[in-house]
Order: C-alpha cells, then structure tokens, then sequence
C-alpha cells in the first residue's frame, strides 16, 4: 500500500471535543463523520459514506482501524461507526436565494420546544459558540436558512464545520419536536471553499421515507448560488 492509504495507521486516536455535541452526552454527527472521513484519508473515495451505529460519546478515545473495503471506529470492543465508498452519487437540491433562506430562517421552528436544545449547529442555547443555523420552512418538504461561518474574514471553514452545517438542516425537514429522529448515515463532498464571514444559504430536502427513516439532501450555496457543499444523509426517528 501507499499513498494516501499509508498515512492512515491501525490504532489512531479521535476524541470528539464535549463542546461539539448533538444531544446531550453524544457526539454531533455531521462533525463526527468529518472527523472519521479525515482519517479515513481517502482510502475510500474522495466523498465516502459514514454510517452511526450508536452515539459517539464525548472527550473518550475511540480507536480508527484502517480495512480495505471498510473502515471501522471502536469504543473498546464496540463497534460505534463505520466508513465506506459511497455507492451513490450526490444529489443537489435546488437554491431557492438568500433572501428566501433569511425569510425561511425566521420561521425556525426549533427555538421552542427543540429535542435538543443544545446541539452544536442548530440549538437555541448554543449562540454563543455554536454554528446558530436555524432551518425554516420554505415548500412542504424543504426548509432554508443562512449560514456565516465565524472566524477571520476571508479564511477557510474547517471541513468538518460544513458538514456540522450540512447535518441539521436534513433534521428539519421533518419537524423533530413531533418526531425527534438522529443521524444514522451521511455522504457529503465539497466542491468549493467555504470562507469565513461570508453568508451562505444551506437547502434542505426530503428525498426518500421508509417507515422510521428519512432520507434527506442538503446543500449549501454562495451568494451567486453557485453549490460548494452537499450531502445525503439517513435519519432514523429515536
């Protein structure tokens, strides 16, 4: 092997800082497959597929084990996520404007009777350190907000912040206060840098239900509407 494959070793070590959390005690998952997909380091595609197979607990070890056709992250002897190729492409729902995300995002939803008050990305509590997206609904099926990235004009938005701000939206889509749901898998590939202190607008679609699941896309425009991020992501109701 070599490449991209050699830089990634059996036994590397991902802690999941407490303050990027989804709900309480566990781990945001946009931010948490970002994390797995880095150390994956492209031995599975350039936009593979992270699968949540319980909730990823905050500031403990988990162990990266590196497999040809599938990688593995471990608590201990639990299997607790895993990384694939993605057997799809990714789909991209259509702009609707930053003024429609800006009206769409005083709708939110969330700021009353949130599952998860503090999450990271999109809890009414988290306005001081979080990513503050708030999702609003702009057709049945879709909801919009806007999003500008915190930190020095002009620099570049860690990978696993556009994927934190990827992640919620999809949660919105179907109003979790009625039907609390978590992220079980996500894909997303990015397309273009994300620049802090810029405004973006982040679209949210239902795609696909099967009974207690969703599946949902999102993407993520500049002001020009022109696409930089998008993700597909399954959602499991609690």
């Amino acid at each position: 092997m070599n490449g991209a494959v050699d830089r990634v070793r059996t036994g590397a070590e991902l802690v999941i800082p407490a303050r990027h959390n989804g709900p309480d005690g566990s781990a945001h998952g946009g931010y948490a497959c970002a994390r797995i997909v880095a150390l994956a380091d492209g031995r599975h595609g350039p936009d593979p597929a992270v699968t949540l197979l319980a909730p990823l607990p905050l500031d403990t070890p988990l162990e990266f084990r590196p497999g040809e056709r599938r990688s593995g992250l471990w608590r201990g002897a639990e299997l607790v996520a895993t990384v694939t190729r993605a057997r799809d492409g990714l789909p991209l729902p259509p702009p609707v404007g930053l003024a429609a995300a800006r009206a769409a995002a005083a709708g939110y939803l969330g700021r009353t009777g949130h599952p998860f008050p503090r999450c990271w990305a999109c809890g009414p509590e988290r306005a001081e350190d979080g990513l503050r997206l708030s999702p609003g609904p702009v057709a049945p099926g879709t909801v919009a907000c806007t999003w500008t990235p915190r930190g020095a004009p002009g620099t570049a938005v860690p990978a696993e912040q556009v994927w934190g701000a990827l992640d919620c939206p999809g949660g919105w889509v179907t109003d979790p206060r009625a039907r609390p749901m978590v992220l079980s898998r996500m894909t997303a590939g990015l397309s273009g840098p994300v620049r802090a202190g810029r405004e973006y607008e982040v679209v949210a679609a239902r795609h696909a239900t099967h009974g207690r699941t969703v599946v949902n896309l999102t993407a993520l425009y500049d002001a020009d509407r022109r696409p930089l991020a998008r993700a597909t992501a399954l959602w499991t109701e609690v």
